[in-house]
């Protein structure tokens, strides 16, 4: 696992030991980025089931404003804060230790890009698209970003929240919600 362009381009990330995670393949990263490469500069990034935080770091060497990264596993977080470390991206993202739901209860940030990517059979992945639609924390034209297995069908969200294109690599699946100017 890489960092693909950008800053950091090449640096090689830490991993979780274990099957508790799963990374997404570099090939898979590289279709999604190119996907939303115009969509990251100077944004906020929220990368919310960080796992090794290769989302959010990928974002941020592509010149993301700041990125903040959640996870509730601290071995997780160890791993994020190694692999910022190794990209020298200390001074523009902060790690919260939290469970997603109280994170996003008592979020008082915006963002430009949002990253959900919870273990397939949680059911966190639609907990967590409700709660950031009711609680309304991404800015006019911002995206969220959802990984999922190729078969499973995501729900549509309120307005001004937009299901857009889905994007499949195999047995995964991206889908892109975007948020719309209110009216």
């Amino acid at each position: 696992m890489r960092v693909i362009t950008g800053t950091a381009r090449g640096r090689r990330l830490a991993e979780l030991p274990g099957l508790d995670t799963r990374p997404t393949t570099d090939r898979v990263k590289e279709g999604l980025f190119s996907a939303i490469q115009f969509d990251i500069e100077g944004r906020r990034v929220l990368d919310l089931f960080a796992g090794t935080g290769q989302l959010g770091i990928e974002c941020l060497s592509r010149g993301a404003a700041f990125c903040d990264f959640v996870d509730s596993a601290p071995k997780a977080l160890e791993v994020v804060r190694k692999n910022i470390r190794t990209c020298g991206f200390e001074g523009r993202c902060a790690c919260h230790g939290k469970d997603f739901a109280a994170y996003l209860n008592r979020c008082r940030e915006k963002y430009g890009l949002v990253f959900l990517d919870p273990p397939y059979a949680s059911g966190n992945l639609e907990r967590a698209l409700e709660l950031i639609a009711a609680i309304d924390i991404v800015v006019e034209h911002g995206i969220i970003v959802c990984e999922s297995p190729a078969d499973h069908s995501l729900p549509e969200l309120p307005a001004p929240y937009e299901k857009g294109r889905e994007y499949r690599y195999g047995k995964i699946k991206f889908t892109l919600y975007r948020r719309r100017t209110s009216p």
